[in-house]
């Protein structure tokens, strides 16, 4: 199976866990495309969705599924979202589509994390896949030094030869070079530091269950 057949499959596994009647959490990426696809099927069942990006309500809206603010719901009962890169304890690295704190604020909101993701992306520790860190513009020289003290190298990631900006109006950092053994410690501690927005590892906010494509079908692992 190609990886797009594995993104298809674990989008639509990812239904099971959509309560009828529920708001549901809903992330950003390729893979998460396809279970927005997927939920545009049930969507009479659902009263909506909370998104965790621009592109991603854009994407629920056009296919007729109402989006709500998070600031309308008080929890939501399942998110569902992608991974850089996941761990056999279910700790992530998130933010290559640049929706990490959102991503984190809604997964903050919600009873359950359920992680899709094709098997690629399991890994025994986190860190080949760069960290993003969404950081405000006037900290990141001093965090990228930051960052160099503990090993690693930090850029800024650009776009059409300019800093990106986030929906939120931030930069990103991606950083190379480090092995998170302990990404609970790891996100704490880099949380602290002034300037950072979110650290691209979720390890508080951390899956319950990850749906895994694989050449054999679907793997759920619980974490």
């Amino acid at each position: 199976m190609t990886q797009d057949e594995l993104k298809t499959q674990v989008g639509q596994a990812a239904l099971h866990y959509v309560e009828p009647g529920s708001i549901v959490g809903v992330g950003t990426g390729s893979t998460v495309n396809k279970f927005i696809d997927a939920l545009a099927t049930i969507k009479h069942t659902i009263r909506g969705a909370v998104s965790s990006s621009v592109a991603s309500t854009e994407r629920l809206k056009a296919l007729g599924i109402p989006v709500f603010d998070a600031s309308e719901v008080d929890e939501l009962a399942v998110y569902i979202d992608g991974a850089d890169e996941i761990d056999h304890a279910g700790h992530m690295i998130k933010g290559g589509g640049a929706a990490l704190t959102r991503e984190k604020i809604v997964a903050a909101q919600s009873r359950k994390f359920v992680c899709i993701a094709d098997e690629s992306k399991l890994v025994r520790v986190l860190g080949q896949f760069p960290v993003p860190v969404e950081v405000i513009p006037m900290a990141a020289q001093r965090i990228i030094r930051e960052f160099a003290a503990m090993g690693g190298s930090a850029k800024v990631r650009m776009k059409d030869g300019r800093p990106l900006v986030t929906d939120n109006g931030q930069h990103i950092l991606d950083v190379t070079g480090l092995k998170i053994s302990d990404p609970l410690a790891f996100e704490t501690r880099v949380n602290q530091w002034p300037g950072i927005v979110t650290v691209g590892v979720f390890a508080l906010q951390k899956a319950g269950v990850c749906l895994l494509g694989t050449e054999a079908g679907v793997k759920t692992l619980v974490f």
